[in-house]
């Protein structure tokens, strides 16, 4: 059974509010997590329904909260903290870096770190070069961390239910584009597996392997090629780390080429490490890939547009990829550069 349309946000919403209702020690804190917006929906009632004690706001000091959230971990609660954009994290990378991802390890096993760090990423509006990263390769290098992508409703729910039930630190990673993605959700609240890939469409000619926003021009390209009579086998790595290389390997195998789309940029990239794991274990497979361009994102729209792997740009590898010289129609953009006509700011 599926609920009638719910966009991403709802979905991580919904995961909340079902998390915080079985246990008590779970608790959301970040900045903009009871303001009016509530993080685009997704914190949205909580307050209401569980308190401030449960639900609250914090300086700007993410060093700081995010020591604070490590020290709930550490003594037997589960905090969900956001940072409102990946840059922001930053700031509580020694944190992150030496101390939460290092914790169980350096305790011999005897102190688990069960914590969710909310990231959000993603592109436009205007945001320029220091708030339109996705920066998911830094924090996939660390072990001790998880790192997670979801692309839809469902796997959002799901992905972030898992998150707080494990017992490691796990970044959860949500691109603002994202947010008011809507999709089918399922009554039945299903496992997840974190590291467990997902295959979106079935082809034959060749194989998309991307994650998180990037997926959906995917699914879009795939869309367009396949009236053409070109199919494509989708795959949402959907976890960056672990990386679900059975999924990855099964596919190269079943169609020979490979594009592989990354949602940041190539060069010491997601993309690179999905290529690696191809080329060490496999021969005769071709693989490509593109990913967003290797420079500061511009502010204005006139330049950003260039910037990102979008389905022209997966259409027009595609086609040289399989040498296909047939004139592929793409219809114009007609929307703006932002996730919809009804965003108005950052928050």
């Amino acid at each position: 059974m599926k609920r009638d349309l719910s966009n991403f946000s709802e979905a991580i919403n919904d995961a909340l509010n079902i998390a915080m209702k079985k246990n008590k020690k779970i608790i959301v804190i970040g900045l903009g997590v009871d303001d009016p917006k509530r993080t685009f929906g997704t914190t949205k009632y909580l307050k209401e329904k569980y308190g401030a004690n449960r639900v609250f706001d914090m300086p700007t000091a993410e060093n700081g909260f995010t020591g604070f959230a490590l020290g709930l971990a550490i003594t037997g609660f589960r905090p969900v903290i956001v940072h409102q954009r990946v840059e922001f994290s930053l700031l509580s990378i020694e944190q992150i870096f030496n101390q939460i991802a290092k914790w169980n390890y350096m305790s011999g096993g005897l102190v688990p770190v069960p914590m969710v760090i909310r990231l959000i990423i993603g592109k436009g509006w205007g945001q320029g070069p220091q708030h339109s990263q996705s920066l998911e390769t830094i924090f996939s290098h660390i072990p001790g961390l998880k790192v997670v992508c979801p692309s839809n409703p469902e796997d959002a729910r799901g992905l972030m239910i898992a998150s707080i039930k494990d017992n490691n630190p796990v970044i959860f990673y949500e691109h603002r584009w994202c947010h008011e993605i809507k999709g089918k959700i399922s009554k039945k609240i299903n496992n997840f597996k974190i590291g467990k890939a997902k295959v979106l469409k079935k082809g034959k000619h060749i194989s998309l392997i991307s994650f998180s926003y990037s997926i959906i021009e995917c699914m879009y390209a795939a869309k367009i090629l396949k009236k053409y009579g070109i199919l494509c086998d989708v795959l949402d790595l959907r976890s960056l780390r672990p990386l679900d290389k059975k999924s990855i390997l099964n596919t190269a195998r079943k169609t020979k080429k490979i594009l592989i789309v990354d949602n940041g940029m190539k060069t010491f990239g997601i993309s690179s490490e999905v290529m690696s794991i191809i080329h060490e274990n496999l021969n005769n497979i071709y693989v490509e890939r593109i990913g967003v361009l290797e420079t500061p994102i511009p502010s204005t729209v006139g330049l950003a547009k260039y910037c990102y792997p979008e389905h022209d740009k997966i259409v027009s590898k595609i086609c040289k990829m399989l040498k296909i010289k047939k004139k592929i129609i793409l219809k114009k953009k007609k929307y703006p550069d932002q996730p919809n006509f009804d965003f108005e700011g950052p928050f």
